[in-house]
C-alpha cells in the first residue's frame, strides 16, 4: 500500500502546486488559465479519444527506435574497441570526450544543410545524443570483466571473434542495457526539439502546431503525454535490465 500511496501523494502535491501557480499567474496573465490542470486533462482526454495524437506518437516512437538502434550499432563496437584495444582507447578517448560535450542540438543547422529536411536529420541528432552512454557503458563493462574468463578463453584457443561473442558480450550485457536506458532518456529529451526541424508530424511538431493555433490547453496536454510516455519507456528499460541482471 505504501508503494502506491507515496507516489500518489507526490503526484497530487505536484498537481496542487501546478494549480496554485496557474491561479497566481492568472491574475496578471489571463491566458495562463488555459495551462491549468483541468483544461489540460480535458484536452488530453479529447486528443486520445478522437485519435488525433496517436499517428504523431507512433511516428515519434519510430524515430526513437531508429535513433536508439543506430546508437547501439555504433556505440557497442566502439565501446568494445575502447575496452579491448589500448592504443585505440588512448587515441580516440579525447576526441570522443570532446564530441560528447557538444550539445546534440548544436548540430541542427549542420544536419539540415547536409541531410536536408525530413527524418534524416532527426535520426542523426537522436543517434548522436544516444551513442555516448552506450559506448561508455560498454567500455566500462569490458573493463570490469573477470580477467580469468579471458584467460580461460585464450587457453582454449578461442579466436578473437569467439572471445568477443561468447565471453565479452554476454558478460557486459547488463552494462549495455544500462547504457541503453540512459540513451532512451537522452533521446526522449532531444526528440521534441529535433521534431521541430522541418518535419510534418510527431510530438514535437504537434507542440508547435498547438502553439500556432493558440490551443494552449492542448499544448499542456501534449507535454503531459510526453512525460507519461517517457516514464513508460524508462520503466520498460528498467524492467528489462532488472530481469537480465536477475
Amino acid at each position: 500500500m505504501t508503494r502506491i500511496a507515496w507516489p500518489l501523494l507526490g503526484l497530487g502535491s505536484a498537481v496542487l502546486l501546478w494549480a496554485l501557480g496557474v491561479q497566481v499567474l492568472h491574475e496578471r496573465t489571463p491566458i495562463a488559465g488555459a495551462f491549468a490542470p483541468w483544461p489540460a486533462a480535458q484536452a488530453l482526454w479529447a486528443l486520445l479519444a478522437d485519435g488525433r495524437l496517436w499517428p504523431h506518437t507512433v511516428l515519434s516512437l519510430q524515430r526513437v527506435a531508429v535513433g536508439l538502434l543506430s546508437a547501439v550499432a555504433v556505440g557497442v563496437p566502439l565501446g568494445l574497441l575502447i575496452g579491448t584495444w589500448r592504443p585505440f582507447a588512448q587515441a580516440a578517448t579525447p576526441l570522443f570526450q570532446l564530441l560528447r560535450m557538444v550539445s546534440p542540438l548544436s548540430w541542427m543547422p549542420l544536419a539540415v544543410m547536409v541531410l536536408g529536411v525530413g527524418d534524416a536529420p532527426v535520426y542523426f541528432l537522436l543517434a548522436f545524443a544516444a551513442v555516448w552512454p552506450v559506448m561508455l557503458n560498454t567500455a566500462a563493462g569490458v573493463a570490469q570483466l573477470n580477467p580469468h574468463w579471458l584467460l580461460l578463453a585464450r587457453s582454449l584457443s578461442a579466436t578473437r571473434w569467439e572471445v568477443a561473442c561468447r565471453v565479452i558480450l554476454p558478460g557486459i550485457t547488463a552494462h549495455i542495457l544500462i547504457g541503453v536506458r540512459l540513451a532512451i532518456g537522452l533521446i526522449w529529451i532531444v526528440l521534441v526539439p529535433a521534431e521541430m526541424l522541418g518535419v510534418s508530424a510527431g510530438l514535437g511538431y504537434y507542440i508547435l502546431d498547438t502553439r500556432d493555433r493558440l490551443a494552449y490547453d492542448e499544448l499542456m496536454a501534449v507535454i503531459l503525454f510526453i512525460g507519461a510516455l517517457g516514464y513508460a519507456l524508462d520503466t520498460l528499460a528498467r524492467t528489462v535490465h532488472a530481469r537480465w541482471s536477475h
